[in-house]
């Protein structure tokens, strides 16, 4: 997977090369000249008409083993069994390495398989990591629950200042695992800051954009030696697939990554990777849109006098207000807000348990269907209760997923409910 030669760090700007590699070199089948916008490529990076047939889309290749025409040319083709690697999975980790501008990308399952390779792959016994203190529920699991058992030691840590990182190091410090915006309070790091800081002491930056993706924050540019995704969440967009990725800065780390997965198997299967590389073709148009119905639904929270709190990035009273417009690009700040009902968590379960459609009670967000979630039941149960109250997430803290559906609707859904407390 080749690197992008142009950098493209703080907003959508064209981007040099073809998306892909089509086999006629003129007339209807090339590329125009370039530079390309960032929704071309995701349109049609890594993805080339099938040589075969012509087919527009990536074909599903669903096949455990691929037949070698000799020993001595083993992998020739480049492909053997599809543990290691399957054609259209391939096709869709060279299109996230190019979306987040990194060497490479690794494809899995889910995305708790893609955090628990990238802990496995670097760190052993005797190794330190430096953790969000607010992390996506599973990942705090793993970390205490697995990990840890092994020997491995974690620092649970407030992100919002580098300075608490940097005091944080220790010898054995081996890696650094980062969230931003972090699920579910929105807390953002300051990326860049942090990658100084780890590159300074010689140790990996691992950051979770999940809630940001690419389309809003590309954290390989701003220094992160990987960066982590739940395809799960907005490249699918559909509440079709679960999977995960890491897209990787360097050849060393694409490498290793790829080799934990093969000893692991937590492969994404073919017919994901398909589905992810359809849906992942309209993020930028869904995140736009999901952006906007937040911004206005965070407007509307914050003067409903039933609301005791909302938070937003993209509200002019979100406390990290200078770093949300420094680090998004293009004044985006996502589909994902919280708030919190007067009445404290029996109220803020009514109105979760009564919330009407076009709005839907259940887990995962970024999908076009628009989500109300419980994290203190669902999300982030396994955390331990200490732990979630430290940071602020309360048994009444309602997650709000924006959908693509119309904003009025949305509204008027949630007036009913918040009236009603």
């Amino acid at each position: 997977f080749f690197r992008l030669a142009v950098q493209y760090v703080m907003s959508n700007k064209p981007l040099d090369g073809a998306p892909s590699e089509d086999s006629s070199p003129s007339g209807a089948g090339s590329w125009v000249e370039g530079p390309f916008g960032y929704d071309t490529f995701l349109v049609h990076g890594a993805v080339a008409p099938d040589p075969a047939t012509g087919a527009i889309l990536t074909p599903i290749c669903q096949a455990t083993t691929f037949v070698q025409d000799s020993i001595d040319t083993y992998l020739g083709k480049g492909f053997s069994y599809s543990r290691t690697k399957n054609p259209t999975v391939a096709t869709l980790e060279k299109k996230i390495a190019m979306l987040e501008n990194g060497y490479g990308a690794t494809c899995f399952s889910t995305g708790m398989a893609a955090t628990v390779t990238v802990m496995s792959a670097f760190l052993s016994a005797g190794d330190h990591c430096i953790i969000t203190h607010c992390s996506y529920g599973g990942t705090n699991r793993v970390a205490r629950t697995m990990f840890a058992k092994f020997g491995i030691q974690f620092s649970f840590v407030d992100f919002t200042d580098p300075k608490n990182i940097e005091a944080a190091i220790k010898p054995n410090t081996k890696l650094i695992f980062s969230e931003s915006p972090v699920n579910p309070i929105l807390e953002l790091c300051d990326i860049a800051a942090i990658s100084k800081i780890a590159k300074a002491s010689g140790i990996l930056h691992c950051c979770d954009s999940t809630f940001a993706t690419p389309y809003i924050c590309r954290v390989l540019d701003l220094g992160a030696d990987m960066a982590l995704q739940s395809t799960t969440k907005y490249y699918d967009g559909h509440n079709m697939t679960v999977g995960g990725a890491v897209a990787a800065a360097t050849k060393e780390i694409d490498d290793t990554i790829h080799h934990f997965l093969n000893m692991h198997g937590n492969t994404m299967s073919p017919m994901v990777a398909y589905l992810t590389l359809q849906a992942s073709k309209t993020m930028g148009l869904r995140i736009r849109q999901q952006s906007a119905t937040a911004q206005k639904v965070a407007e509307f929270l914050v003067t409903h006098p039933n609301v005791q709190i909302c938070q937003y990035p993209g509200l002019p009273t979100f406390p990290q207000k200078e770093l949300a417009d420094r680090q998004h690009l293009n004044g985006l700040h996502g589909g994902m807000l919280w708030f919190e009902v007067k009445g404290g968590t029996a109220a803020g379960k009514k109105l979760m348990d009564s919330i009407q459609r076009p709005w839907s009670l259940c887990e995962n967000l970024g999908a076009t269907e628009s989500i109300i979630t419980c994290p203190a039941v669902m999300t982030h149960a396994n955390m331990l209760k200490e732990d979630r109250e430290k940071v602020g997430i309360t048994d009444g803290l309602v997650r709000v997923s924006c959908g693509i559906e119309d904003p009025d609707d949305l509204l008027r859904a949630l007036k009913v409910a918040l009236d009603n407390l």
